[in-house]
């Protein structure tokens, strides 16, 4: 089975972003499997498309109002 094409993408992240993700790595982290700051951003990916997909307007606007905050700094 041929192996997946992985795209790469490089982002600017501020340090509180860069803390956050990389707590969150670590409060997902078991001893039996430690999951990486690129696992949780995929993970995120997942989690808004889900939400988008279901319709969820109440995630979207809270996600827009992030983004138009993070905008405003």
């Amino acid at each position: 089975m041929p192996k997946k094409e992985k795209k790469r993408l490089q982002v600017v992240i501020s340090e509180e972003q860069d803390a956050l993700l990389t707590k969150t790595a670590y409060e997902l982290s078991s001893p039996e499997r430690l999951i990486s700051k690129s696992e949780v951003v995929r993970l995120a990916i997942e989690k808004i498309a889900q939400d988008l997909s279901a319709g969820d307007t109440a995630s979207l606007k809270e996600y827009i109002s992030t983004l138009d905050d993070e905008h405003e700094e």
